[in-house]
């Protein structure tokens, strides 16, 4: 059982723990994963020390909403749509969609045109 764990906790790794052996999945290793996912959805809910590191710290222009970019909609775009917007924005807001863009959906074709 995870170390530090509420009763709620170790009462969810025991049926997992019980669940996996009745089924016959992960033999031998039931207690092992069922350690992971109880330990999984207690850092995602925050019951843990420390909370999970970034493994890549990201520019504060994509951590940004969508709503603060200079395209109203943007995430609901096509390329072609966006492409015919893109005359009209600075280069600082090119910019900050392409931060955007890079963090999101990552299309290649339209990180081009912004680095254009």
């Amino acid at each position: 059982m995870p170390t530090g764990a509420n009763p709620r906790r170790e009462r969810e790794f025991r049926k997992l723990e019980q669940q996996f052996r009745q089924d016959g999945r992960y033999r031998g290793r039931e207690e092992e994963v069922a350690t992971r996912i109880v330990n999984r959805q207690r850092a995602q809910a925050g019951e843990t020390r420390e909370a999970p590191k970034r493994k890549m710290a990201r520019s504060v222009a994509s951590d940004a909403p969508a709503s603060d970019l200079p395209i109203a909609s943007y995430q609901h775009l096509t390329v072609a749509q966006i492409r015919e917007r893109l005359d009209g924005l600075s280069a600082a807001q090119r910019q900050r969609l392409r931060a955007y863009e890079a963090a999101h959906k990552k299309r290649k074709g339209l990180l081009q045109a912004l680095a254009a």
